[in-house]
């Protein structure tokens, strides 16, 4: 079975900093791709950045493209996303999903989800 655990949310003053990490388990791990998605209360969920753990291809939206960066350490099957000069429209709760590859990275159809882990950013 596909596990994701998320983790590294927290409460950050706008302008900071926080990388959330993803740990994956029970899948091989450079078959798939890895996705941030985040929702915030009363707002529809919303793909974040996702990552192709194979050739490390990226897709970013709009909202976090130059602030925020994905990466993936395949030793330790974990994806990050480290999250710079934050905002307080950043507040939400953040999610990571995966699917096996080939995947469509700006899809929101990722097959299998972790937890999610609470960002809020105070203005």
């Amino acid at each position: 079975d596909v596990q994701l655990q998320a983790s590294g949310g927290g409460l950050v003053q706008a302008g900071g900093s926080l990388r959330l990490s993803c740990a994956a388990s029970g899948i091989t791990f450079d078959n798939y791709a890895i996705g941030w998605f985040r929702q915030a209360p009363g707002k529809e969920r919303e793909g974040v950045s996702s990552i192709r753990i194979s050739d490390g291809s990226t897709y970013y939206a709009d909202s976090v493209k130059g602030r925020f960066t994905i990466s993936s350490d395949n030793a330790k099957t974990t994806v990050y996303l480290q999250m710079n000069n934050l905002r307080p429209e950043d507040t939400a709760v953040y999610y990571c999903a995966a699917n096996q590859l080939p995947y469509d990275l700006e899809s929101e159809d990722f097959g299998s989800w972790g937890q999610g882990t609470q960002v809020t950013v105070s203005s």
